[in-house]
């Protein structure tokens, strides 16, 4: 369960936050201006994770070709990261 919590904390957070902004914004008869504010913090959320997870680099299956770049006199950033 932790692990679980550990990888979607950025969705469970984002869920939150939505769920409780809803709750504030279109409780008490919402006016246009209340659904745009919830439409914006939903697509500020998704556009957040659109821009901010990590994704798979080009060279990541290919270690030869990685090893090749090395002291192939050019410089060489290697990035270690976990998918979360």
């Amino acid at each position: 369960m932790t692990s679980l919590i550990n990888q979607y904390s950025f969705i469970a957070a984002a869920l939150i936050f939505i769920a409780i902004t809803g709750l504030i914004l279109l409780t008490k008869s919402p006016k246009w201006n209340d659904y745009l504010a919830f439409g914006a913090v939903v697509i500020g959320f998704v556009a957040a994770w659109f821009v901010l997870h990590p994704v798979q680099t080009p060279l990541m299956r290919d270690a030869q070709a990685v090893r090749a770049m090395i002291g192939a006199g050019k410089p060489v950033v290697l990035e270690f990261q976990s998918p979360y």
